[in-house]
């Protein structure tokens, strides 16, 4: 498997895969590939942050992290993560987090964000956002709201997370 930026020829295909990776999720309001077409026109986008990871020849995950502020502090949001459902429970979608973590801190954010699965970002070091004093703009269980700190001297938040407009939040 190969993980890269992703690039604009590969925009038409990581909509598909967006778009077919939460066909059948159990949390999805199927809109997660339009959600990528408007972050990218967006200020929060970060090219070095909109990965793909290509398996036999082909784009099979997509993952995109964009700024979002809590307490005025820049932060990440990750969303969506996609990888194909073919592809999928074979450390694809963590290999994104972890590349995409590893250039996040290289270019000094201290934190992300995701609200995600319980069970599924945990085993990319995600805990309870609350720990780290971020909160969410909607009402959420902790364990689906999460966060991780990249570097362990950063100071703890305390605020509401500010996404994007495009997310509609």
């Amino acid at each position: 498997m190969n993980i890269r930026q992703e690039i604009i020829t590969d925009y038409d295909i990581v909509y598909q895969v967006t778009k077919i990776a939460f066909e059948n999720a159990e949390h999805s309001d199927g809109n997660e590939q339009d959600l990528v077409v408007a972050l990218r026109k967006s200020k929060s986008f970060i090219p070095e942050l909109s990965l793909v990871a290509i398996e036999d020849n082909k784009i099979v995950g997509h993952i995109l992290f964009t700024k979002a502020l809590v307490d005025n502090v820049e932060v990440l949001a990750l969303a969506p993560l996609s990888v194909l459902p073919e592809y999928q429970n074979q450390g694809i979608g963590l290999s994104l987090i972890k590349r995409g973590h590893i250039i996040a801190s290289n270019l000094g954010y201290e934190y992300s964000v995701v609200l995600g699965h319980a069970k599924y970002y945990p085993k990319a070091g995600y805990i309870p956002a609350s720990k780290y004093g971020i909160k969410a703009p909607f009402e959420v269980n902790d364990e689906n709201f999460m966060a991780i700190r990249f570097d362990q001297k950063a100071d703890k938040l305390n605020g509401v997370i500010q996404y994007d407009k495009a997310f509609g939040i």
